[in-house]
């Protein structure tokens, strides 16, 4: 059984990669898997505490080879398959993290997104083989375009999808940037993802895409609603 895996993927850290991952995760109806072990990650954003859990899931999973459970978000956050710390200094090769992402996601019969560490890690490597599109964070900034063009020049032959996200007002010298490095690749590019002041200060754990949006969220939520139809419209 073919399961459409989508992995979230960048090269420089702070470019909105988990926040994009948890939403479209929740608009595709898919399993979050979180191969991301700080603390600042898309766990820790759902509410779980790996400190009180006596199970790591996914080490467990890794380790059995047995297909783990997600843990149910109920209607308004994704369904998680958690991180762990310990997971740093537990990773699979990638050809074998690659099989085991897809044959849970056969046995589970649903998409999958999975979310990263920052930069091109085994687990981000192995994720990135099995998927049929790589979602690419991008930010219009010095330090962040020059990241990106090192993945573009580093991966080639992935499916990838270029998001610019956090877009403020960029500098015309960046969004030229920005294009010239998507032209060369020939990367498309999603709908651009708008900054929004308030979501570092958000704590609640719904997703922001989820029904009834704020009004405050309203532009926010239709941006990234674009870029799941951009990720199931992948070819």
């Amino acid at each position: 059984m073919d399961v459409e895996i989508t992995t979230i993927a960048a090269w420089k850290g702070g470019v909105g990669k988990t926040t994009l991952a948890y939403e479209l995760a929740y608009l595709l109806d898919a399993v979050l898997v979180d191969f991301d072990w700080d603390a600042g990650g898309a766990s820790k954003a759902w509410g779980y505490r790996h400190e009180v859990r006596q199970k790591a899931p996914l080490l467990d999973a890794l380790e059995s080879g047995r297909t783990p459970t997600p843990l149910s978000g109920g209607p308004r956050k994704p369904d998680l398959l958690p991180s762990h710390p310990d997971f740093a200094v537990n990773q699979p090769e990638p050809e074998e993290l690659g099989e085991h992402l897809s044959r849970w996601a056969a046995e589970w019969g649903r998409p999958v997104v999975a979310d990263t560490h920052p930069g091109g890690g085994d687990a981000t490597y192995g994720a990135m083989s099995v998927s049929r599109c790589v979602v690419v964070p991008s930010v219009l900034a010095t330090k962040e375009l020059s990241a990106l063009e090192g993945m573009l020049q580093e991966v080639p032959d992935y499916p990838l999808l270029l998001v610019p996200n956090m877009v403020r007002a960029p500098k015309a010298k960046h969004r030229r940037r920005f294009s010239e490095l998507a032209t060369e690749a020939q990367v498309p590019v999603a709908t651009p993802i708008p900054w929004c002041t308030w979501i570092p200060d958000r704590q609640l754990r719904i997703a922001i895409t989820s029904e009834p949006v704020p009004k405050r969220a309203a532009d926010y939520a239709d941006k990234v609603r674009a870029v799941a139809d951009a990720v199931r419209q992948y070819s």
